[in-house]
This record gives C-alpha cells, structure tokens and sequence, in this order.
C-alpha cells in the first residue's frame, strides 16, 4: 500500500473541491487522475478509494477509466521511462533486438519497472522517427540507428549519471 500523505491528499482532495461542485461527474475524473499522478508519480490503489468516496463514482469505473488511458501508470514507474518504438520501420530494422536487449540487460520485462527504480520498460507503437530506425525513447530523448551494442551504452550512461 501506498503511504497516503496529509499533504498530498489534502492537495488532491482540496483540487477535486476546486474543479467540480456536487454532485462530482465523470467529466472531472481525468483531470482529477492528473492530479493525482502528478502527486504520486502514479495512480495508488488507496488514493484511488479516496477519490472514489470524494466524488462518489464507482472505484471500478475509475479503475476503468485509468486501464483505458495509456499516459496512466497504475504502478510505480522508474526515473527514466525507456520506450522502444515497436512501428513498422523500426520493428523491420531490429526493434524486437533492441527490446530483448532491454529486457535482459535490465532483468525485466515490458511494463516493469528494475529494482533500483531508475528504469521503466514500455513499448510504443510509433515515435516518428522512422528514418533512423529502430529507436529508443528514453524520457523525452530519442536514440537512433541502434544495435544491442549501442542500447546498452545509453542505459550505461544513464546509470553512470545516476551513479550506478
């Protein structure tokens, strides 16, 4: 379980307070699981009841709600967010090895998160970035022309600047 704090549920609760007025309706739920991701870094099983009571909505249909939208993560995530673009260009060119490569090298699968917390492993569907296929997001920076050889030097880089 998630340490539900005063203080971030006070802010979570106080912006359901700002945003809506009773009776709550779904049209601020989104918004709300911003927030709340925000906080948190992701959507806690606990703070999610909370909401659920506060805005009396049904917690499956919050639940429902955050499984439907991929920019939600129902469990923590890890300092850097690692997607490997899985489209057409970058699946033809080597995106399956690059994945692989990830998996081994940090001991996880897709939607996992390493031990350490500092890598999250996700796979995406398109990053437009075919022409230097395959690719690899990391955070908001994209790696091109990659091989297992170079993939494992950028993960390297970032556990050295973590001082891992």
């Amino acid at each position: 379980m998630t340490q539900v704090t005063n203080e971030k549920m006070d802010q979570v609760l106080g912006f359901i307070d700002s945003i809506s007025q009773k009776p709550y309706v779904d049209s601020y739920l989104i918004a709300v699981l911003h927030k709340v991701q925000q906080l948190y870094g992701y959507l806690p099983q606990d703070v999610m009841d909370i909401v659920a009571e506060k805005m009396q909505i049904p917690t499956a249909h919050i639940w429902g709600v955050a499984t439907f939208y991929h920019y939600f993560n129902l469990s923590p995530i890890g300092k850097h967010t690692l997607s490997v673009c899985m489209g057409t260009a970058c699946y033809v060119k080597g995106a399956e090895k690059i994945l692989e490569t990830l998996k081994k090298e940090l001991k996880i699968e897709v939607g996992q998160t390493t031990e350490d917390k500092l890598f999250t492993l996700q796979e995406a569907r398109c990053l437009g970035a075919c022409g230097i296929a395959p690719v690899l997001m990391v955070d908001d920076k994209i790696y091109g022309e990659l091989d297992a050889k170079k993939t494992v030097e950028i993960i390297n880089q970032y556990r050295k600047a973590a001082g891992k």
